[in-house]
């Protein structure tokens, strides 16, 4: 079977293809806020801003959900990204702690939203192979008992219930759910529509300006302007510098396959990799394997129609194939890309500038089908001014320094990244642990 390479990802594909385009612009008009991108983060902000009465105005260049939120490896995680010790420096450790649950209580939120999105609640886990894996895990559940949380939220089980080949424990946490990614952004879609917001797609905003944005057809004026452009952000003027568009790559294999192999529940997997890999199996038994493949393109470009090198293919497949040996004839279905946000120090932020009606989120790192929920909630509240718990937590008003010109970000990003693959070559053939990888953490800012 020949493989479909980028287009649309095969969440879209199995959803009958790309959607219907929504109507764009159809001229300058009012409205209370106005949202610039139609991914989890801007829809979610005008689901919560719609559900307290705001006027709500999306503008979207290509479909809602055409980048990262249709794209993404379906984890509804429970994961707080960033930095604790930053944050706690600067908000003291019970604010850190609080983001924390408030990440955990995520995945049933978005569940009591009702959304069809194959949602399944089974936890996460990150399987060993090595001796220098399984202690890798045994820090990071350390780490996690340092902060206060115990066994109900993180434990080590040394039988994997996953059929990994060498397996030798798994770190399980039960704050994580598989999801269909595409059928939860057109679904938010959908709910916000009902709510009253209106969506305009196939219109491209090439400026935000004061208390306006700008568009081939006309200007959207609204005493707020969100900017949910995440990983698209450096597009935007003035902007090339605060979020690395960061490229991840994903494979999917035919349906019925993760059968063959015993696996059988919906439980989300890591590898225990320093350049890991994420899995999921579909709702049809498929197993679908992400990785950064080519993780930067020089001048912070993104690649429009999604597509992977047929060596990333083949490295995704090789992954997936040392994982489970007996699908050592799999094939693949699908391959596409998508690109994610990412700060300079690697921690996301949720900001309401009052002065000049200006307000985003975004830089999550990867675990955006989560925190852009948790995100949007705290927008909603910042904006109708709802004072609330949630403009406590350390990542609201949280600013990152920019990044370094090119071609210093090209060098360092992809270098980075060489040396997560080295020190897993060199743990591979040592038994040892590498201290590339911590070297690798340091320069990149986690």
């Amino acid at each position: 079977m020949s493989v479909r390479v980028g287009e649309v990802s095969w969440w879209w594909r199995d959803l009958g293809g790309a959607p219907e385009r929504r109507p764009a612009l159809p001229g300058s008009m009012d409205c209370d806020v106005c949202v610039v991108g139609a991914g989890y983060t801007g829809l979610w902000t005008a689901y919560w801003l719609a559900k307290a009465g705001v006027d709500v105005v999306v503008l979207e260049r290509e479909f809602a959900g055409f980048g990262a939120s249709g794209r993404n490896g379906g984890w509804l995680s429970g994961l707080l990204a960033g930095s604790r010790e930053r944050w706690a420096a600067s908000h003291g450790a019970d604010a850190v702690v609080a983001a924390q649950r408030a990440m955990h209580a995520v995945v049933d939120d978005v569940a009591a939203v009702g959304i069809d999105c194959d949602l399944v609640k089974a936890g996460a886990m990150t399987v060993a192979t090595s001796p220098v894996q399984m202690e890798r895990l045994r820090e990071s559940l350390a780490y996690e008992r340092e902060w206060g949380f115990g066994a109900d939220d993180w434990r080590i089980d040394g039988i994997v219930p996953l059929p990994v080949d060498g397996a030798l424990g798994a770190l399980y946490t039960p704050h994580s759910a598989r999801v269909q990614p595409a059928k939860l952004v057109r679904g938010l879609a959908a709910e916000c529509e009902r709510l009253g917001v209106r969506i305009f797609e196939g219109t491209s905003v090439s400026d935000i300006r004061l208390r306006r944005a700008l568009t081939p057809f006309g200007e959207v004026r609204a005493p707020w302007i969100v900017r949910a452009t995440e990983g698209y952000t450096a597009g935007l003027p003035g902007l090339r510098r605060s979020l690395v568009p960061m490229n991840s790559a994903m494979v999917i294999t035919e349906a019925g396959v993760a059968d063959r192999v015993g696996w059988t529940s919906a439980t989300t997997m890591l590898d225990g990799a320093n350049a890991y890999c994420y899995l999921q199996r579909t709702a049809d038994g498929r197993i679908a394997i992400g990785g950064r493949g080519v993780p930067y393109r020089f001048g912070s470009r993104t690649d429009r129609a999604g597509e992977v090198s047929p060596a990333t293919v083949d490295e995704l497949r090789g992954r997936l194939v040392r994982l489970f040996p007996d699908l050592a004839d799999v094939a693949i279905d699908h391959a596409w890309a998508g690109v994610l946000g990412v700060p300079r120090d690697w921690c996301p932020a949720v900001v309401a500038d009052r002065a000049r009606g200006l307000a985003w989120a975004g830089g999550y790192v990867g675990d955006g089908v989560s925190t852009a929920f948790l995100a949007g909630r705290v927008l909603g509240d910042l904006l109708t001014g709802h004072r609330s718990t949630w403009d406590r937590l350390p990542f609201v008003g949280w600013q990152s320094r920019r990044w370094e010109p090119e071609p210093l970000r090209w060098v360092a990003i992809r270098g980075i990244y060489a040396a997560y693959r080295r020190a897993d070559r060199i743990e591979e053939a040592s038994g040892r642990s590498s201290k590339l990888a911590r070297v690798a953490d340091r320069l990149a800012g986690h």
